[in-house]
């Protein structure tokens, strides 16, 4: 079962109408939500960036946060995987007719599903990922979550096309991020963060990484990255809401560090997973 527009009906009979401007223009935002044993990870602060990234199109939030909470824990409950991943969007809904300028009334679409959460398998976090570079030419507001993506696919596909994970995206010879993903760096045992800005997406998993250092009592900064710094990393990770944390070991098929997932890493996995028992109760 989705929600689509105020109904909950089964995903084969959804149904939205040609001239919604999300099919028209990509004029619309979306949020992904990981659950574990049902309960939604860091709900507040999911829904604020969903809020931030609907101020940022103009585009005014149709649900209270209370609302936004009982309708995913509808979803939530109409599914039965304990762990799921609950996908939010809202576009600015259907026109009469094809116009860039917005409609000065039109109703926003709601679409809300719900899928299994596959987490990355044991082997990955053990044998790690490989990575591509690109230049990253995407627009300029990539803080908002918007359901225009079709640069970030591209560049993505870059990185299948190469037998790789994800794109490591640079602007004027600094980091930004992944296709989907924010990119960390280590050296000399020191955690590395390119800083919030409108040039990345601030991501959920981004901030529990950098809040699970500081718990622990791993050295981080925050601060703008050189390509040449990613190049010479003892270690580098990719972290996302679906694939939380994972090691990156070669880099345009040059080896990270010693090839290999680092101790940093090592460490930093663990917390995460021990993080995720105490938010599972188990």
């Amino acid at each position: 079962m989705i929600y689509l527009n105020g109904e909950f009906i089964p995903l084969a009979e959804a149904r939205v109408p040609v001239m919604d401007r999300g099919f028209l223009f990509g004029d619309g935002v979306y949020e992904v939500i990981p659950v574990y044993a049902r309960r939604p990870f860091r709900l507040a602060e999911h829904l604020q960036r969903l809020e931030r990234s609907l101020a940022g199109i103009r585009l005014a939030n149709p649900h209270s946060v209370a609302e936004w909470t009982a309708l995913i824990g509808k979803i939530i409950d109409s599914e039965t995987s304990e762990d799921q991943q609950v996908y939010l969007q809202i576009s600015r809904g259907a026109d009469s007719k094809r116009n860039h300028a917005f409609p000065k009334t039109v109703v926003p679409t709601v679409f809300v599903m719900s899928e299994p959460l596959v987490t990355p398998p044991a082997e990955q976090s053990k044998l790690g990922i490989g990575a591509v570079s690109s230049a990253d030419n995407r627009w300029h507001r990539c803080d908002l979550k918007t359901t225009s993506l079709l640069a970030n696919c591209l560049l993505r596909q870059l990185a299948v096309e190469a037998g790789c994970a994800e794109p490591l995206l640079f602007r004027d010879g600094f980091l930004t991020e992944g296709a989907a993903s924010n990119i960390f760096v280590v050296k000399d045992g020191v955690l590395l963060a390119p800083p919030k800005n409108h040039l990345m997406l601030p991501g959920v998993t981004y901030d529990v990484i950098l809040e699970l250092a500081a718990a622990h009592g791993l050295a981080y900064q925050v601060r703008d990255i050189l390509e040449e710094e990613v190049r010479r990393a003892d270690e580098l990770w990719m972290t996302s809401s679906t694939k939380e944390v994972l090691p990156i070991v070669s880099l345009d098929g040059r080896p990270v560090g010693s090839g290999k997932p680092g101790p940093v890493f090592a460490d930093m996995h663990g917390w995460y997973q021990q993080f995720k028992r105490a938010i599972k109760g188990n």
